[in-house]
C-alpha cells in the first residue's frame, strides 16, 4: 500500500544546548521544579489538554509522571530522574533541581564540555568519597535501637508534602504508624536470607487522618457485616487454625472452568460442578480447615456447607493480597478444584472483626507478625492519593535505612555543607591534580564555582517567600532569614536554627549570604562537625536516596553537555 503521505526527511539539531529554545524550556522546567521543593512548596495541577484527570501535587513521582516534555533533551533529564525515584523513591527533586542548575551553570562559564565532564568527575567523586568517609559532618548514623532518628526519617519526609494537607498533630500521628507499621514487618531473628515482610494499605477516604491506625496481620474487607463477633472457628487440637488459599473461582459458573469435562447423559452439567465444589468442601472439613480465602467467587452454596461445619468463608480477596496472604499464613495457592494436597495449607493464630464504617473487614492475626495492615485516612481522595505516595516514600526509605544505616541533614544543610566542602579542597589542590585532571588551574576553579553554586541552588530552592538564605562560615549550614529583614546587621536574632535543626543561633557564628554570582567567600578551614549529633526534630534525609541523586544528577548534567547533535524522526 502507498503512503498517504511523503515520508519527510529527519530533523537534524546541532549543538542543541546553544539554542534559544532548549535554554527556555530548561529554565521553565527548572522553574517549575524549584517551586514544588521543600515544606513550603507551591503545589501543581496536572491534567492534559483533552481534560480528565487532574493531580494536584507537588511530589516528583506524581509530577514528571504527568508532565508532558517534548524536547529531546529534556526527555533524557526527566526520564534519568524517573528511573532514580523507581529505585529509591525519594530525593527526586533534589536530582532534578541540581541536574538543571549544573547544565545552566556549566554552559555559562564557557569551557569546552569535554574538559568540564572531566573536572565534574573529579567534583563528584570528591562529594561521594566525603560522604562516605567517618569523617563526614553532614551524615547522621540511625540506631534502630533508638527510634527517635526514625522518627526524624518520616517525619521530614511528611512535612515536605503540603499537598497531604497535614497538621503537626497528624504528621506525628502518622509518623508513629509508619515506624509501626514498618517495624511489624521485620523478622524478630535474622537469618541469611532475610526478607522484609509487607505493609498493605486499605484506603478509608473522607475520614480524619488521626483516625488512622496498623494491625498486625491483614484486613480482607466484606460486602457486609456477616460475621458475628467473636467468630465461632474451627480449630485443630493445637488451637491454631488452618488456612485454605484459592486462587481459582469456586463460583462453579462453567465459564471458570479449565480442561475437558465428562458429563453422563441425563445428568445437569451445573449439579455435577456443584457436587464436585462440595465435595471439596468435605476435603476441607474433613482436613480441618478453619478458613477458605478464595481470590474469586465462592458458590453460596458451598459457603453455606463451610459455615454450617464452623469454617469462615472469605471470597474475592483479590490478585494483590494473594502474595500476603501466603507469605502471612505459609499457604501455598491452590490452583484447582479438582485435586490438592493438605501440604498446601497454611495457619493462623486467629480471625477477628473489624467494623469501620461503611466498611466491614476480617481480621486474620498471624502466629508471626510479618505482614501488617495500615488503615490510611485522609479527607478526600485527592489529599489520600498525595498521603499514599508520601506513605511509600517513608517506607522504602525505612527500608534503605535498614541495609545502610545512615542519614543526611536535611534542610539544605548537606547541599551548602558539600560546597563548603569543595570549596575548601580544590582551593588546596596541588598542581599535580590540574595535570591528572588535564585542566589549567583557572578552569578548575571555574567549574568548582559552577558545580558549588548549583549545589547553593538547590538550598535556595526551600525559599518560597522572598527571604533570604545564608550559609554560616564555621559549619556550613544553610539558614533561611524571613523577606524583609536581610539588612539587619545581627542576623542572629531572626533565625532560631539552621535548615536541618542540629545548630542553634546561641554559638558565635557569622553568616554570608548565598549570591546569585559566583566567587563566595571561602571557609578557612574544613567545615566543622556539629558539637551534638541529637536533637527532637532533625530534618533528615535518606543517605541512599541522596548520594544516588547526587550521582544521577552530575552524570545527566554530564551526558546532556556532551550531546553534539539530535536526530528527529519527524513522521
Amino acid at each position: 500500500m502507498s503512503r498517504v503521505e511523503a515520508k519527510k526527511p529527519s530533523l537534524y539539531i546541532s549543538e542543541p544546548l546553544s539554542r534559544d529554545t532548549v535554554r527556555r524550556s530548561l529554565s521553565v522546567l527548572s522553574g517549575i521544579l524549584k517551586s514544588c521543593y521543600g515544606p513550603t512548596a507551591r503545589l501543581k495541577q496536572l491534567h492534559n489538554g483533552m481534560g480528565g484527570y487532574v493531580c494536584t501535587t507537588s511530589q516528583s513521582s506524581a509530577m514528571l509522571r504527568c508532565l508532558s516534555v517534548s524536547h529531546p533533551v529534556l526527555k533524557v533529564l526527566t526520564a534519568s530522574v524517573q528511573n532514580h525515584v523507581s529505585r529509591f523513591s525519594d530525593c527526586g527533586l533534589f536530582t532534578a533541581i541540581l541536574c538543571c542548575s549544573l547544565i545552566e551553570n556549566f554552559k555559562s562559564i564557557n569551557i569546552l564540555p569535554f574538559t568540564v565532564i572531566k573536572i565534574s568527575k573529579h567534583l563528584l567523586s570528591l562529594c561521594i568519597d566525603y560522604l562516605q568517609s567517618e569523617a563526614c559532618a553532614c551524615r547522621v548514623p540511625v540506631d534502630f535501637s533508638n527510634l527517635e532518628t526514625l522518627f526524624c526519617l518520616v517525619r521530614s519526609i511528611l512535612t515536605s508534602k503540603p499537598a497531604c494537607m497535614l497538621r503537626k498533630m497528624e504528621i506525628d500521628h502518622l509518623t508513629r504508624l509508619t515506624v509501626k507499621a514498618f517495624l511489624l514487618t521485620v523478622p524478630c531473628h535474622v537469618e541469611t536470607n532475610t526478607v522484609l515482610g509487607k505493609c498493605v494499605i486499605v484506603p478509608m477516604k473522607g475520614r480524619r487522618v488521626l483516625d488512622s491506625t496498623v494491625f498486625p496481620g491483614l484486613l480482607l474487607e466484606t460486602t457486609e457485616n456477616q460475621f458475628p463477633n467473636p467468630l465461632s472457628v474451627k480449630r485443630t487440637s493445637s488451637d491454631i487454625i488452618k488456612v485454605a488459599l484459592f486462587c481459582v473461582s469456586m463460583s462453579g459458573d462453567l465459564s471458570d472452568l479449565e480442561g475437558s469435562i465428562t458429563v453422563h447423559h441425563g445428568i445437569s452439567l451445573e449439579m455435577s460442578v456443584l457436587d464436585q465444589l462440595l465435595n471439596v468442601g468435605k476435603q476441607l472439613v474433613n482436613d480441618g480447615v478453619g478458613l477458605v480465602a478464595c481470590q474469586k467467587v465462592i458458590h453460596p452454596s458451598l459457603k453455606q456447607y463451610l459455615k454450617e461445619n464452623h469454617v469462615v468463608t472469605v471470597d474475592r480477596v483479590g490478585l494483590p493480597m494473594i502474595e500476603p496472604l501466603s507469605q502471612m499464613t505459609g499457604s501455598l495457592p491452590i490452583a484447582s478444584i479438582h485435586s490438592f494436597s493438605p501440604s498446601c495449607y497454611g495457619n493462623l493464630k486467629d480471625i477477628g472483626t473489624v467494623s469501620f464504617a461503611p466498611k466491614h473487614f476480617v481480621h486474620l492475626i498471624p502466629n508471626d507478625t510479618l505482614v501488617c495492615s495500615l488503615m490510611l485516612c485522609n479527607r478526600n481522595e485527592t489529599t489520600w492519593d498525595e498521603l499514599k505516595r508520601a506513605y511509600e516514600t517513608a517506607e522504602h526509605v525505612l527500608q534503605l535505612t535498614i541495609k545502610e544505616p545512615l542519614a543526611l541533614l536535611g534542610g539544605g544543610c548537606t547541599e551548602t555543607h558539600l560546597a563548603s566542602y569543595i570549596r575548601h579542597k580544590s582551593r588546596d589542590m596541588p598542581a599535580s591534580s590540574f595535570q591528572a585532571i588535564d585542566c589549567s588551574q583557572t578552569q578548575f576553579q571555574l567549574v568548582a564555582d559552577a558545580f558549588c553554586h548549583s549545589l547553593e541552588s538547590v538550598a535556595s530552592s526551600l525559599n518560597h517567600d522572598d527571604g533570604d538564605i545564608f550559609t554560616d562560615m564555621v559549619y556550613g549550614h544553610c539558614w533561611l532569614v524571613p523577606s524583609g529583614f536581610s539588612s539587619v546587621s545581627s542576623w542572629s536574632d531572626l533565625v532560631s536554627k539552621c535548615g536541618c535543626g542540629i545548630n542553634n543561633n546561641t554559638q558565635n557564628l557569622s553568616w554570608r549570604v548565598l549570591q546569585s554570582q559566583f566567587s563566595s567567600p571561602v571557609l578557612q578551614s574544613c567545615p566543622k562537625e556539629p558539637p551534638v549529633k541529637a536533637a527532637d526534630f532533625l530534618t533528615l534525609d535518606c543517605f541512599a536516596a541522596k548520594c544516588s541523586g547526587l550521582q544521577v544528577a552530575v552524570e545527566t548534567a554530564n551526558l546532556i553537555l556532551d550531546l553534539s547533535c539530535i536526530i528527529d524522526d519527524q513522521n
